[in-house]
């Protein structure tokens, strides 16, 4: 069975809540009546007492026992109740002839035998679906899926199950049986109308078994299960169709009635004889026929006493939710509520203390000459108007004008509840106000519906279920119906919810429908009470139940008779006015009905007061009723006189109370105390006319205006401080001064809007419920309210729209700021939606400008771009992109930074690829300090400008670079000459003198102590250029594994600073290719390297060298362990190519080349190291090399790059390509090196 519901239950919105002060908790009618155009408005609401007020619960909870009522939760709900109706009639159907019925699986779930007979039904019956095939559309109605061929499953389980009971339906003689699959599910029928506690007025056995022969008879054999007759005496028996006996095998017996049939003159025939019980279809039809009888509550088997009550409510919460009863939220009970009353398979059984009298067990509240013994703190809440024994009482109350103690009405009535227990959807009696409060416990859960939508609620229902209202038109005067709020606010039943507390009143006002539930064990109490402004509701009321041949809880005509009667002085001036325009609709009904019974020339006598119930429609008959002579006992009200009884009119008798000359003095009386007020307002204004007509007129003029003007009235009431005499105007005029100060500033707010937030609206509702009741106060408040209503809706969804996940897209958002702002009001949610689609909408822009024309996007703008757009709560399509993007470039620098950078670097990657525009700044300098002094130096500001891509910039500073490292290689060079005292220099990262064993850095020419600077892969190798710590900057990969990354890099098409860096790089590093090609290719090697002498003061501590005595100064003494080129004989433009060749962060086999040659040639002490200029090294020794460099991968042999062939920024083709494009293989490094040797 498809379930009733898929949604999830959708709570409707709060009912208002109010918090009087001290001050307005005191009258309680007078403020129920101030907040009552707004509450009347939702039907219900909440008010929550003040601070401190917390009277004595006097209940006594040792001898409170009573006996609950019992509530299956899925048979409260109206929809639900028709589906388990019609599942009983089938079950019924199948059972009477033998038959269990078991309920079919289709796709996995419970058939819906209810809405597959109503969809079948309305499509015209099974005969017309078969013919036009129309049971794949009912699948589909039913919710399956299409194209499953469901709709013949559908039709095999009609056609067994349904089909035969809507044949018989129809008078058809078909009997078959009915076969179940193994995997249907096994119904068991609710037998609602055997377990309520209205029961049918005559009840019939369905079981009863006739004696079919008697002991003079004879004897016969009859077996139970195939009721077969013996062949003996078997001519007693003759099948009703055929009119045979014969062939007394296959007779079978009803076991209703004894007739007998064949199996085989049945319609179809029976092959097989029927298990259980066999009824005929006279039978059948005598037993499915009977009409429904009234749904009630039965009562529980037991007695309970509060603690038994709440131990047992208490572990049933905990049991069913499996938490501590005060951990499970309301929301999930709420929910759980209506999951349950929906469902069929589910049967949840609880039980509820509901109408428990007061009269009889005490009210939780205390009452004067109760058991109950109230302290002198306490004693206040005896006489307290909230006390609910007193409301229904007072002088404001009309009540207190019936002296019947009414139970309910009157006199409290208690509720002890458990959780998923139960009030149903009513209206209280005589359409009267109703007050409920919590004494303590867990919270209820309340829906309301307003007055005016009523009848609105009963179409909806009627047309939902309307089998039920069927066989009981007064179903909802009954209590025992519920019907979702999803379901009656899809029909446009407006209803409200809240959740009422201990300690908090609920109050629902006239003809307002409410049901609701319990989430727990708690203690309520209730009462009804009316007010002057119900009067006419309570009228209106009577006439419904007349209509609806309802009893009526009081006689509306005498409590308005007995008002009339105490018409005096001491009666109410407003309540007199209330009770004058009653009664005036009451004298006229009454006149003209006893005119019509005149006319029937009936007889007069005196109403008794006993039976005063009309026969017909069961009103109260308290002015006037008809008796006949024929019917004792019985007596109709005019509206009925054709109904009581088949005699002649001038045999009926009109019993009166009062006759029409009493009522109208009466009626009299009661417009003059009325009109006193009117009266004497008039002539104290007449003898003040002399002295202050003016003023007077201007008083009349201003209390007629809707909104007079507040100075106005202040000027007035500044008069009144002049005269001697208290007008009557003046209370008055004070109310209306405050109204119109008031309206002045809810005005004032309203023409500006942008100034008028939540907080405004609430504090103006707040004054507007101290005020005295007015047209204009009322409509201000209402536009209000509902201004209100709908800001607080809207802040809340802006503040939903923007933390939605997944976030909502632009268009989403811009559709609902369009609703928003025709909202005259200050949102700051909804302001902030608005800034935040402004923003989406920029980032948008500014993304689509980023991408116009092919563009190239810088890292800082894509970087910025990104994290601007995470901090905008909408959803942005091209945001993804572009995070991944930025991602892409992020794994690009890392990748770089593993290629270039040596462990534990204190440099960056954009460090390491740009040029230096100092030198000598080593890594031992802390990363702050080092940063601080390449500031100084204008570091700074060549990072800045790289970051804004300037090739030029590059080019200035790589030439800074050279200008700054050749100054300090002469300075380095200058201060190791054989002058002076050695101990006077400072050498090293130490900063001390030369001694000992030294090293001399091929780059900066300075020297450093073996035991500072070596370890960690910084010892010198065999025919390597050694460069110190300070100066080495990288790895130094080779050229193949930096291509692959600008070839990365140009796929992600981003340009960022250390992209620019390394394209600069690898230009320069193609530029000093080709200059060293080109200075080998004219011969310049060999020009500027002669043969000199050395003046260093450097002893070897080689084999081959030995230190020379003249090198000692002071007893002090310095040698290398490792060989320099001397700078004496080297060309400045030879110095310049191998100097720029060391600082290239990339190993080329071209650099250590040049240095051996330039070494060999420039000094002859290398000579008998090595015959060639180029030797062959061994693999060890390339490993070596390779290892100095800091490479993993063998140095290839690069080939030399084409003249004027530059990498360009923007050229973003393949750079392997664009290499390749700008490399010619000339000669190989060794020709290189070989013409280099002959121009020496």
């Amino acid at each position: 069975m498809t379930q009733l519901r898929t949604n999830e239950f959708i709570a409707p919105p709060e009912c208002p809540v109010f918090e009087p002060s001290w001050e307005e908790f005191a009258d309680p009618f007078a403020y129920i009546n101030k907040i009552r155009p707004i509450a009347e408005k939702t039907g219900i609401c909440k008010v929550r007492p003040p601070k401190g007020w917390q009277p004595p619960f006097a209940c006594d909870v040792d001898s409170l026992h009573f006996t609950p009522r019992i509530q299956r939760l899925n048979e409260l709900e109206a929809q639900t109740r028709v589906k388990l109706n019609f599942l009983d009639q089938i079950a019924k159907f199948w059972e009477l002839q033998g038959c269990t019925l078991k309920i079919p699986h289709v796709e996995r779930k419970i058939l819906d035998l209810y809405q597959l007979n109503k969809l079948v039904n309305d499509e015209g019956g099974f005969d017309a679906v078969c013919r036009e095939r129309r049971w794949s559309k009912i699948a589909l109605k039913m919710g399956f899926a299409p194209g499953k061929a469901i709709g013949s499953h559908l039709r095999s389980h009609y056609e067994r199950i349904l089909y035969p009971y809507n044949l018989f339906q129809t008078g058809a003689n078909l009997l078959p049986t009915l076969t179940n699959d193994t995997k249907d599910t096994d119904y068991i029928p609710h037998d609602l109308p055997q377990r309520q506690s209205v029961q049918p007025l005559e009840t019939c056995s369905i079981a009863r078994r006739a004696k079919r022969m008697r002991a003079e008879v004879g004897l016969f054999l009859m077996y139970k299960k195939c009721r077969c007759v013996c062949l003996s005496q078997v001519d007693q028996y003759m099948c009703l169709v055929c009119g045979s006996g014969s062939e007394e095998d296959r007779l079978l017996l009803c076991d209703g009635c004894d007739d007998s049939y064949h199996t085989f003159c049945l319609i179809p025939p029976l092959h097989d004889v029927p298990k259980g019980d066999w009824r005929c279809p006279k039978c059948l039809a005598q037993e499915c026929c009977k009409p429904q009888v009234a749904f009630g509550f039965e009562q529980a088997g037991r007695d309970y006493s509060l603690r038994t009550f709440g131990d047992m409510a208490d572990s049933f919460k905990s049991d069913y939710f499996n938490m501590p009863v005060h951990m499970v939220p309301t929301e999930l009970v709420e929910k759980e509520f209506w999951r349950l009353v929906s469902t069929i398979e589910e049967d949840v059984t609880v039980e509820y203390g509901a109408d428990i009298a007061s009269k009889e067990f005490g009210s939780g509240f205390p009452v004067r000459g109760g058991r109950f013994q109230v302290s002198p703190e306490d004693e206040d809440y005896l006489s307290s108007g909230w006390n609910l024994n007193n409301m229904p009482v007072m002088d404001s109350s009309v009540l207190t004008h019936i002296t019947a103690d009414i139970c309910g009405m009157k006199l409290p009535w208690l509720y002890v509840g458990m959780c998923f227990s139960s009030f149903c959807w009513h209206i209280e009696d005589h359409w009267s106000y109703s007050i409920n409060y919590l004494h303590w416990g867990e919270p209820k859960t309340w829906y309301g519906v307003p007055g005016y939508a009523a009848e609105k609620l009963e179409w909806v229902m009627r047309k939902l279920a309307p089998e039920l209202f069927e066989s009981q038109p007064d179903l909802l005067h009954q209590l025992v119906t519920i019907m979702n709020p999803n379901t009656l606010m899809n029909h446009g039943v407006p209803i409200y919810r809240t959740n009422q507390c201990s300690g908090e009143f609920v109050i629902t006002f006239p003809r307002a429908y409410h049901s609701g539930f319990n989430q727990g064990f708690n203690f309520a109490e209730a009462v009804n009470f009316c007010t002057m402004d119900w009067m006419p509701m309570g009228r209106m009321c009577v006439d419904h139940y007349r209509q609806l041949n309802r009893y009526c809880v009081f006689s509306h005509d005498e409590m308005v008779c007995k008002m009339a009667s105490k018409a005096d002085t001491t009666m109410d001036v407003a309540l007199a006015s209330a009770v004058q325009r009653d009664m005036t609709v009451m004298l006229l009904e009454e006149d003209k009905l006893r005119d019509k019974v005149s006319k029937m020339q009936a007889e007069y006598d005196l109403l008794p007061d006993e039976e005063r119930q009309c026969a017909k429609c069961r009103t109260t008959c308290y002015l006037s009723a008809l008796t006949c002579p024929c019917s004792p006992g019985q007596l109709v009200c005019l509206h009925h006189a054709h109904d009581l009884c088949s005699c002649t009119p001038s045999k009926l008798t009109l019993n009166y109370r009062f006759t029409m000359a009493e009522l109208y003095p009466m009626m009299e009386a009661v417009t003059l105390r009325a009109e006193s007020y009117t009266y004497w307002f008039s002539h104290v204004s007449d003898i003040l006319e002399a002295k202050q007509d003016k003023k007077s007129g201007n008083s009349k003029q201003l209390l007629s205006d809707e909104a007079p003007s507040p100075a106005a009235l202040q000027g007035l009431l500044d008069v009144s401080l002049g005269l001697d005499v208290e007008l009557p105007q003046l209370a008055l005029l004070r109310e209306r001064l405050e109204q119109a100060r008031w309206l002045d500033r809810v005005k004032g707010a309203s023409v500006r809007p942008h100034s008028l937030c939540l907080d405004t609206m609430r504090r103006l509702i707040d004054q507007g419920v101290g005020l005295a009741p007015h047209g204009s106060v009322e409509r201000a408040m209402a536009r209000l309210q509902e201004l209100l209503t709908m800001s607080e809706h809207w802040e809340e969804r802006a503040l939903h729209l923007m933390e939605a996940r997944p976030r909502h897209c632009v268009e989403t958002l811009v559709a609902a700021l369009k609703e928003v702002d025709s909202i005259p009001a200050y949102l700051p949610n909804c302001l902030l939606l608005k800034d935040t689609v402004d923003q989406a909408k920029d980032w948008l822009q500014e993304a689509e400008t980023l991408q116009l024309g092919g563009r190239i996007p810088v890292l800082d703008t894509l970087t910025d771009l990104v994290s601007r757009a995470k901090a905008i709560p909408v959803w942005l399509d091209p945001l993804a992109r572009l995070d991944s993007l930025v991602s892409d470039v992020q794994a690009w620098k890392e990748s770089a930074a593993k290629t270039f950078l040596m462990k534990n670097s204190a440099y960056s990657l954009l460090e390491v690829l740009c040029p230096r525009c100092e030198a000598g700044t080593g890594p031992q300098k802390s990363k702050y300090k080092r940063a601080k002094d390449a500031a100084q130096c204008g570091l700074y500001v060549v990072v800045v400008s790289i970051a804004c891509c300037h090739m030029a910039t590059l080019a200035e500073v790589r030439q800074k670079e050279m200008e700054s490292l050749l100054a300090l290689r002469a300075s380095n060079e200058s201060k190791l000459l054989p002058a002076g005292d050695c101990g006077a220099l400072r050498v090293c990262v130490c900063h001390k003198a030369p001694s000992g064993a030294m090293l001399q850095c091929e780059l900066c020419r300075d020297a450093f102590h073996h035991s500072c600077v070596l370890g960690s892969n910084q010892d010198p190798l065999p025919n390597q250029a050694w460069v110190c710590p300070q100066c080495r900057l990288s790895e130094k990969p080779p050229l193949d594994r930096v291509l692959p990354l600008l070839a990365s890099l140009q796929r992600i098409r981003v340009r960022l600073p250390e992209g620019d860096a390394l394209r600069f790089l690898i230009e320069r590093t193609v530029r000093w290719q080709h200059r060293v090609q080109q200075a080998s290719a004219e011969g310049k090697l060999g020009e500027g390297l002669a043969v000199t002498t050395t003046y260093q003061r450097w002893a070897s501590s080689s084999p081959t060298w030995a230190p020379s005595p003249t090198q000692e100064t002071n007893s002090t003494s310095f040698y290398t362990e490792h060989q320099c080129i001397p700078l004496q004989g080297l060309s400045s433009e030879l110095e310049e190519l191998m100097v720029e060749g060391f600082l290239l962060q990339v190993t080329l086999p071209e650099t250590q080349q040049l240095y051996r040659s330039l070494l060999i040639r420039l000094d002859p002490r290398h000579h008998h190291h090595t015959d060639s200029p180029f030797p062959q090294h061994s693999a060890e020794q390339d490993q070596h090399q390779h290892n100095y460099q800091g490479g993993n991968d063998k140095v290839t042999k690069q080939t030399l790059f084409k003249p004027n062939h530059h990498i360009h920024m923007y050229d973003f083709r393949d750079p392997i390509d664009v290499v390749k494009e700008s490399m010619e293989c000339r000669h190989s490094i060794d020709h290189i090196g070989a013409h280099s040797t002959n121009l020496i």
